[in-house]
């Protein structure tokens, strides 16, 4: 099976490029390289604008996995114009044209964000998408614009992601148990802040889990999936970070507890892709921590640049284009 992975240079694609190679697939790349490439040699990557793919360039794919677009809030509400283009306009135009080659099926890299405000009720695929921030509103908009495209052979599935963290040769320090990490090694402080909001976290390797049993299911399967290791409070996840970088170093780590207004609280149930897909989620908070730990001597300086989104967003020339590497 040959599977075209569109933004697959990034933090996800970094580890899930590798992990569908080893499982026998055919597996080629476009990014436009943004946050540079920590993809192994020897993959088939080019670099290039997804808006100027078409049948021409997606004739010969079965699949396409898409984890493009802008990758978080921040950078949605640094440039909204940019996020409704390329998390909403980028993932109907790439699917229409992937159907139009003949592609079999058509995967998207949704998000939790969706769901906005759950009101502390555990959510499923049938529950209301109230988000009215930027980054929620346009992944929503791109998993509708996929979805709508469903039938005639070609399959739609689109995978609402928790919040991805662990390690990737990508790395980021962005995401939440990255960065609690990362203030733990670089100043002994895990800073939380507000304990009391609900997080759905996913692990890096379970979000390609996740990506793979989509790949591998039956051809009739399709729409809404949600995935993740596990829902957590932030404070729940404080405390973990804290006391796995404690076992971890024998240093002493300190709590910063804060009362910062949030509102973005969602908890999600993930029996549909268990039961229609065959997830099953792996890897715990402190797994998540080992994996960032084990190559913490690779990092250098916690605080560059290349370690955050925003930061790359913020500094690159957009005029060299516009869709980057998801994640």
């Amino acid at each position: 099976m040959k599977i075209l992975v569109a933004g697959g240079a990034g933090y996800i694609g970094s580890v899930l490029v590798p992990t569908l190679i080893e499982h026998g697939y055919e597996v080629d790349v476009i990014d436009l390289l943004w946050f540079g490439n920590s993809l192994p040699a020897g993959i088939d990557l080019k670099k290039g604008d997804l808006f100027e793919c078409t049948t021409k360039n997606l004739s010969g794919y079965d699949q396409v996995i898409f984890l493009a677009g802008l990758s978080n809030d921040p950078m949605a509400e640094f440039s909204p114009a940019l996020n409704f283009i390329d998390n909403g306009a980028l993932p109907s135009y790439l699917a229409y044209e992937a159907k139009r080659a003949g592609v079999k099926r058509f995967i998207y890299a949704s998000s939790c964000s969706v769901y906005g405000y759950t009101v502390n009720e555990l959510y499923d695929e049938d529950s209301p998408v109230v988000c009215s921030y930027p980054y929620g509103i346009s992944k929503l908009q791109g998993e509708r614009g996929v979805l709508q495209l469903s039938g005639g052979g070609f399959s739609t599935i689109a995978l609402r992601q928790g919040t991805v963290c662990g390690y990737s040769p990508r790395t980021r320090f962005d995401l939440i148990v990255n960065a609690m990490y990362k203030t733990a090694m670089q100043s002994g402080e895990v800073v939380v802040n507000n304990p009391g909001i609900w997080r759905p976290i996913l692990d890096v390797r379970d979000t390609c889990t996740a990506f793979l049993r989509a790949v591998q299911a039956h051809q009739a399967i399709g729409g809404v999936f949600n995935v993740a290791s596990g829902n957590f409070t932030v404070g729940q996840v404080g405390d973990m970070v804290k006391d796995q970088v404690e076992a971890l170093t024998g240093n002493r780590v300190k709590l910063v507890v804060r009362d910062v207004s949030d509102l973005r609280n969602y908890k999600v149930t993930w029996e549909r892709a268990a039961t229609q897909l065959g997830f099953v989620p792996r890897f715990t908070i402190a797994d998540m921590i080992n994996s960032l730990h084990a190559h913490h001597a690779d990092y250098g300086d916690f605080s560059a640049d290349k370690f955050y989104n925003i930061r790359v967003f913020q500094t690159g020339n957009l005029g060299q284009g516009r869709t980057l590497s998801n994640r």
